[in-house]
């Protein structure tokens, strides 16, 4: 049945359409204000290199996690670790494989700390924001890479209630409830739940069965009221559970280098309970916006792995991590355009992360066990001035800076045993680092029209050290912070019609200090350690061309060219001028949509798309001995649309191309994971 709906999708269409508008999927072709209460402009008039996506695209594509964006955005890459551990996200070459992440993730202006939080069920989701550069000097930490903004559906904006069923190959099954109530647009509710399955893609050789199934389940409140004309509150709670099977990771042959079937012999897995909440309230006056952002997130998860991978009985890790984490942001600003504008801000921010590993070496007969308190808190406080009209009308200057400072500090205790004996304390210590920062950026914009603009923009990345939780020797306990000058030129360009728009920008990064991935010399575990120089370069190109009614195409593409220029690993191993781990040298998106508008027909509207996603090389350690050649995938999505339900059939990886989504080295083995094979499946949705 299935392979017949993913033939049906690829069936061209001809039919009759009316002259009825059509509805507009394009990318950035609306005027969204930026709904952070960081600054009061629209992405298309601020100088920042930014993508966003609607719902709508969201649905059209088929995105469901932050995973799925990768290679949509330019210079965009999510790998697909295995799990929802860790969720590394790089933008420019920029990112964090372990420990805290390098790119910023805020949901409904909620900050996600934890890259184990990242990888959440995109459910009821309004609009994404993809802000590439530094975003330090109004967002702070763990932003050297850019920001993610996510943000979900508003009771004052959707009412009615919202049934979805669909269902795929490999016993995908996803279902969604969502209500929207609005009393007299003063008082809102929003309420949302979720629940999806999948048997897994992966074959375990060993237990002939699916390597990675999964089952998770969501739910979401939102309260928003109106207090007053000039004052809103908004109250936001959501909670996810998911039980997954995970880490489909096969040896990598050293002599043919071909990637082997799974085939290992204890059940891995990951299970995560997390609740995030948040209080946001805004007053505005005419001369100011006070805006105040309260966050308290909690997650706890447990990872079982067999971590040779092999069907010998060698390793088994057990590992338990709870977060709590909070955080309070207050700013205000001064409120309608004018001359000057200015925005002054403070936030802090406590973070509790105990981490507690098992290992069972059965080949040695030893248990170990290593305990870790890690709680870290800290303070910052930023301003931003923007002066319009400089000397010239239309000539923009914007100039921020932050100061951040953070307490990081690492309690340890290493315990080991024979099977059967005591415990014994082994190692332990007991550490605290201060790491402290200014942050500056400066832009500079000229707007030949209100659709047109060009930027120049220089800034500052920073993030801060830390602590390791693995590692062989003293010295690999910690690491330093890192640091970077990044520089960019851009535009903005759109006719008046809306027929074509885009943007257009050139980056240069210099890189100091960079913070490695690397695994430990016993090959028990990886570690951060600082590198000397590297350097990042490229170019970004995003287009939207509407050349008739009801036909859409859009192109993003990015190039990046990162590379070590200061790298001796030791006296014998040097890998300056070698290419950063993890970064593609290409991203492509190539997208096409098609509206039809039938006459006297059942169905009313069909809407046809298309997209082509493509990565470049990539080389996945720092030695680039395994890399990833240049590939693509196809995906496409039909909609078919009667009054009030919706009939979506939807196609990923169509043209089932085998790639390796991720690359690492573990006791003396490199180890990968397949991509996802074709997959395909239809949707109803009933809107009341």
């Amino acid at each position: 049945m299935f392979k017949r709906i993913c033939a049906f999708l690829l069936i061209p269409f001809a039919m009759q359409a009316t002259e009825k508008d059509s509805l507009q999927y394009s990318v950035s072709l609306e005027e969204v204000v930026v709904r952070s209460f960081k600054q009061n402009k629209t992405l298309k008039n601020t100088p920042i290199a930014a993508s966003e996506i609607s719902f709508k695209e969201l649905n059209k594509m088929n995105v469901t996690n932050l995973k799925s964006l990768s290679a949509f955005i330019p210079n965009l890459f999510i790998p697909d670790y295995g799990s929802k551990l860790t969720s590394p996200i790089y933008i420019r070459g920029i990112g964090s494989k372990i420990n805290s992440p390098s790119v910023g993730l805020y949901v409904d202006g909620m900050p996600f700390f934890e890259k184990s939080a990242f990888d959440f069920d995109f459910n009821e989701i309004d609009q994404v924001e993809v802000l590439r550069g530094p975003q330090g000097t109004l967002y702070g930490r763990n932003t050297m890479g850019g920001i993610i903004n996510v943000y979900t559906k508003s009771p004052f904006k959707y009412e009615g209630t919202q049934l979805s069923v669909s269902a795929g190959n490999y016993a995908q099954v996803k279902a969604s409830a969502s209500h929207y109530a609005n009393f007299n647009n003063t008082f809102g509710i929003s309420l949302s739940g979720n629940y999806e399955h999948s048997d897994g893609y992966f074959t375990n050789q060993f237990t002939g069965s699916e390597a990675d199934p999964q089952n998770a389940a969501s739910g979401r409140i939102r309260l928003s009221w109106k207090y007053s004309p000039l004052t809103t509150i908004h109250l936001t709670s959501q909670y996810e559970y998911s039980d997954q099977g995970g880490y489909p990771y096969g040896v990598i042959d050293k002599e043919s280098a071909v990637l082997q079937p799974v085939n290992y012999n204890d059940y891995s897995f990951y299970k995560r309970n997390m609740s995030t909440n948040g209080l946001s309230v805004s007053h505005q006056t005419e001369k100011i916006h006070i805006n105040s952002q309260t966050t308290f997130q909690y997650l706890t998860d447990h990872q079982g792995i067999d971590q040779d991978f092999s069907p010998s009985d060698i390793y088994f890790v057990n590992q338990d991590q709870t977060q709590k984490m909070f955080s309070e942001e207050f700013n205000i600003k001064s409120a309608a355009p004018q001359k000057y504008a200015w925005l002054f801000g403070a936030f802090g921010f406590y973070q509790g992360l105990d981490n507690e590993v098992r290992m069972n070496d059965k080949k040695k007969k030893m248990h170990s066990l290593k305990q870790y308190d890690m709680p870290s808190f800290g303070g910052a406080i930023y301003h931003q001035s923007t002066v319009n009209d400089l000397f010239v009308e239309n000539l923009t200057l914007t100039a921020g800076i932050r100061y951040d400072i953070e307490r990081a500090e690492s309690d340890y205790h290493a315990y080991a045993n024979k099977y059967d004996d005591p415990k014994k304390l082994v190692s332990d210590f007991k550490s605290k680092e201060t790491f402290a920062q200014w942050t500056p950026k400066v832009s500079l914009q000229y707007n030949f029209t209100d659709l047109n603009m060009l930027y120049g923009t220089v800034s500052k990345g920073y993030k801060a050290g830390g602590f390791n939780t693995s590692f062989d020797t003293d010295a690999e306990r910690s690491f330093d912070p890192e640091y970077s000058w990044n520089y960019e030129i851009g535009t903005k360009l759109s006719t008046d019609n809306n027929v074509l728009s885009g943007s257009f920008t050139l980056f240069y990064i210099d890189w100091r200090n960079q913070q490695i991935y690397q695994p430990l010399a016993s090959g028990q575990g990886a570690m951060l350690r600082n590198a000397g120089k590297s350097a990042s370069k490229g170019v970004e190109l995003s287009l939207v061309l509407n050349p008739i009614e009801r036909l859409s195409f859009q192109l993003n593409y990015g190039y990046t060219h990162a590379t070590f220029k200061e790298y001796k690993r030791s006296s014998t191993l040097d890998y300056t001028n070698n290419y950063l781990p993890m970064v593609p040298s290409n991203t492509l998106s190539l997208s096409g949509d098609y509206s039809i508008y039938l006459r006297k027909s059942w169905i009313e509207s069909i809407q046809l798309s298309s997209q082509y996603i493509a990565n470049g090389k990539i080389y996945w350690n720092e030695d680039n001995k395994y890399d990833q050649p240049f590939y693509g995938t196809l995906n496409a999505n039909v909609a078919l649309n009667h009054k009030n339900v919706t009939l979506n059939f939807w196609i990923k990886n169509a043209t089932n191309t085998s790639y390796i989504a991720y690359q690492f080295n573990a006791l003396g083995n490199s180890f990968a994971q397949k991509g996802r094979p074709l997959t395909c499946g239809a949707k109803v949705s009933i809107q009341f």
